[in-house]
């Protein structure tokens, strides 16, 4: 990522490029049944298993304000704001960020985010996968300890920070998932239903009874069938709250109503005429979406967007009963607390082609298991010691590994060692989380950068060499 600050108040799109704007939409319209809606809040309790923080409730902190009094600075971190450019094959992971309307349009301060959604997609594999994160969840935000997930933006923007809020709410979502998140989409409620109204509306089938209240017009029931709903009325279904799964439900009509209009573009060939109105698009919409994608990323990842077979699109809600359950604060505020191996479990499912380490691989002697795979290790310091990837590069390699590689990861502020699977090494990921006692939750799954390295483990500020 590099260090040149993106524009915080959004980033209008030059005219000398307005014609690529169509094809854009392409992908912002994707990205925005997302964007929009408010997502899962109210259910969470316990902690289970390792990965993540333990649950740590800070004096003032249940409202959503922060940590800090007026006039302190947050512990500092690093937030890099813009990603490297991207080469058209590695997994893409962009936070997709709804503000809820009322802050949108007050004047009494910075929004909080209404609803959040990952959205990856891997060029390679021509799959992709959707992840609602409820707006509730108790996490710990980089700079500002543990808070609903929802105030990172608040925080961002308030305290001025690197990235503004986008840049924070990245870095949050990163860290708790463990997933590399690299770009940022945020899109207000009138941009979304005149992209929605652009294409002709969206075909839904709505499984049951609903009322639905459309901004300016009159609130009215959908009974359980197939609609054809306009962009007014496809925002009303995807917000609405009262059904019996409450705000869960909603974090599954918001993937819904995203689907359904990649059904619409790519089943009525809409990118050409989508093209033929650029420069309208441009004028209306450029100022409602506020990104850190370049139009030309735009460009490409809404035409590859366009090709991946809908069978191909995983879709997750972190939900309860296993995800999440309900905690009180100590002042009566409740929020949702994660249970990070379950948790960890669905975005395995949802991101990769292949699930995280099953604990059923038998494994009598796991060194020998380990070995008989012989992966090919990168050692990475991410944590910014002197001398650590070195060590425990040492280490590794007493304990039967075949490290091949040591050097600096891209950069030094990793919170949490994370191991890097490439090619597919279950015996030797296993083993690596025995000896260096990581949890499942600490393993992901990539694409290979090249052909020299099956394996890379990323060391962070949590790991020392026994």
């Amino acid at each position: 990522m590099g260090s040149h600050r993106a524009a915080r108040g959004g980033r209008p799109f030059p005219d000398w490029v307005v014609w690529g704007l169509g094809a854009a939409f392409v992908l912002a319209a994707v990205l925005s049944a997302a964007l929009v809606f408010n997502t899962a809040r109210g259910l969470a309790a316990a902690w289970t298993g390792t990965g993540l923080n333990p649950f740590q409730p800070s004096d003032g902190q249940s409202q959503g304000g922060g940590t800090l009094a007026p006039g302190e600075t947050p512990t500092s971190f690093s937030l890099e704001e813009t990603p490297e450019p991207w080469n058209g094959t590695d997994r893409v992971t962009i936070l997709l960020m709804g503000l809820d309307y009322r802050d949108w349009i007050s004047d009494d301060g910075p929004p909080r985010t209404d609803s959040m959604m990952l959205l990856t997609i891997d060029p390679i594999t021509r799959t992709a996968g959707m992840l609602s994160i409820p707006r509730d969840l108790w996490v710990e935000i980089p700079g500002f300890e543990h808070n609903r997930i929802n105030t990172a933006y608040f925080l961002g923007e308030s305290f001025n920070l690197p990235g503004g809020g986008p840049g924070l709410a990245m870095r949050t979502v990163e860290e708790f998932l463990g997933v590399p998140v690299q770009y940022y989409a945020v899109i207000d409620f009138s941009t979304f239903e005149r992209m929605i109204d652009e294409i002709g509306g969206i075909d839904v089938l709505v499984k049951e009874r609903i009322k639905i209240s459309p901004i300016g017009q009159m609130s009215r029931w959908l009974e359980a069938k197939p609609y054809h709903l306009n962009g007014a009325e496809a925002l009303a279904y995807a917000r609405a709250r009262k059904t019996e799964g409450g705000d869960f439900d909603r974090a599954q009509r918001q993937q819904q109503v995203a689907l359904a209009i990649l059904d619409r573009v790519v089943g009525f060939d809409m990118i050409p005429v989508l093209l033929t109105k650029a420069p309208v698009l441009y004028q209306e919409l450029a100022a409602g979406i506020r990104t850190n994608l370049t139009l030309d990323q735009m460009l490409a990842l809404g035409l590859l967007a366009v090709q991946i077979p809908k069978e191909n699109i995983r879709r997750g809600v972190i939900a309860p009963p296993e995800m999440v359950l309900l905690q009180t604060l100590p002042d009566g505020a409740q929020v949702l607390k994660p249970v990070p191996d379950k948790i960890r479990l669905l975005r395995d499912e949802v991101f990769t082609q292949t699930s995280a380490v099953a604990p059923s691989i038998p494994l009598e002697d796991p060194k020998a298991a380990a070995s008989a795979e012989n992966a090919r290790l990168a050692v990475l310091n991410g944590a910014g010691i002197e001398g650590l990837a070195t060590r425990s590069a040492e280490f590794l390699r007493e304990k039967g590994f075949n490290v091949v590689e040591v050097s600096n990861a891209d950069r030094m502020d990793y919170a949490k060692t994370l191991i890097i699977d490439y090619t597919g090494n279950p015996y030797t990921t296993r083993y690596l989380m025995e000896v260096m006692g990581l949890s499942q939750g600490q393993i992901l799954f990539q694409a290979p950068p090249n052909d020299q390295v099956d394996v890379a483990v990323i060391l962070g500020a949590d790991w020392w060499v026994p």
